[in-house]
């Protein structure tokens, strides 16, 4: 039961995320994350899909983690990985999106739902405890192998990537600058309480009336 749960949680989180992700490809014009730069600067560069190229940069990534440090690398990895872009390809075919191009402020209203879905899928997905992403397994190897911080070493690798999406042509505006502010404190308050949904969910029964009368 447990797992199932766990699962069901993980799988909402990503179709979330992956949906918001879609959703803010829309109004690209306004600025994306720096992945998402990098993977429209790849599609428009080199053909494929955008969710393609999120799965070909995942693997990479997930294969530099597996050599540096396993220690992040579990199944939510992989998944994460590998269905993130078909969801995200998905979303796209089936063009069910808030209306864009009525006016730069809706557009910006639409962009920040985008990013607040980013949000919120990341905290429910993260919430199920079934690993790391790709992205942030990468990155907290890093950090362990360099003695770099997280952030230090966030600020760098995203930094990179969005250079190498800018010099391919992706669309960086100054959303891309502010997005961090925005998704990481959504991510934090869905996070802190989808974790204590899922502990609820998960607990026995005698657990739960233990829980109660403390």
């Amino acid at each position: 039961m447990r797992r199932l749960i766990q699962s069901l949680f993980f799988l909402a989180g990503l179709l979330i995320f992956s949906y918001g992700i879609s959703t803010a490809i829309q109004v690209q014009y306004l600025g994306l994350h720096p992945w998402d730069v990098l993977n429209i600067a790849m599609f428009d560069k080199y053909g494929l899909t955008i969710g393609t190229w999120s799965v070909i940069i995942g693997g990479i990534l997930v294969a530099f983690s597996l050599i540096i440090d396993r220690t992040y690398i579990s199944i939510g990895t992989f998944l994460n990985a590998f269905l993130v872009g078909p969801m995200i390809d998905l979303f796209l075919f089936l063009d069910f999106f808030p209306p864009d191009g009525v006016n730069v402020v809706f557009d910006i209203i639409v962009l920040c739902f985008g990013i607040t879905l980013m949000g919120i899928g990341g905290g429910v997905y993260n919430s199920a405890g079934l690993g790391a992403g790709p992205r942030d397994g990468f990155m907290l190897s890093i950090s362990d192998k360099t003695g770099f911080s997280i952030s230090k070493v966030r600020i760098i690798t995203e930094s990179g990537m969005l250079i190498i999406g800018w010099l391919l042509g992706g669309p960086v505006f100054v959303f891309t600058f502010i997005y961090t502010f925005i998704q990481s404190p959504i991510f934090q308050v869905s996070f802190l309480r989808s974790s204590k949904l899922v502990r609820r969910l998960t607990q026995k029964p005698d657990q739960k009336e233990v829980a109660k009368s403390v």
